[in-house]
């Protein structure tokens, strides 16, 4: 486990890297103290998700600016899809975001709306 991020909720590596790529883990939005889910809208729980990203990221030596793609899953795709979209353009400079596939899904882990996956090169 990564020193500051939350505990994985299943038996998993927060992140693997593999040649010149890091493959992290869909982070939850859960707090790293609590290990309870952060906020009840897409917004709060976002911001979370990326925290947790940023602190994987940090404890591989690396960070978000260095993601060449990311997988999205929300739980109420057409309801949350606009505000997550809105979250996510500040964590990236314009011209260097990195690829995205955005799924909807019936459910996620811990009862989140929100779970982010990346490939992060090194």
């Amino acid at each position: 486990m990564i020193g500051g991020a939350p505990r994985p909720v299943a038996p998993f590596s927060h992140a693997v890297r593999a040649g010149d790529f890091l493959f992290v883990t869909g982070q939850m939005p859960t707090d790293p103290v609590t290990h309870e889910v952060v906020g009840e809208d897409v917004e709060t729980q976002t911001r979370q998700v990326m925290a947790n990203l940023s602190t994987v990221l940090a404890g591989a030596g690396t960070t978000l600016s260095r993601t060449v793609f990311a997988r999205v899953y929300l739980t109420e795709f057409q309801r949350d899809y606009a505000a997550m979209n809105a979250l996510w353009e500040t964590y990236f400079e314009v011209g260097k975001r990195p690829a995205r596939t955005c799924v909807g899904v019936t459910g996620l882990a811990v009862g989140a709306l929100v779970e982010i996956d990346l490939v992060v090169a090194l």
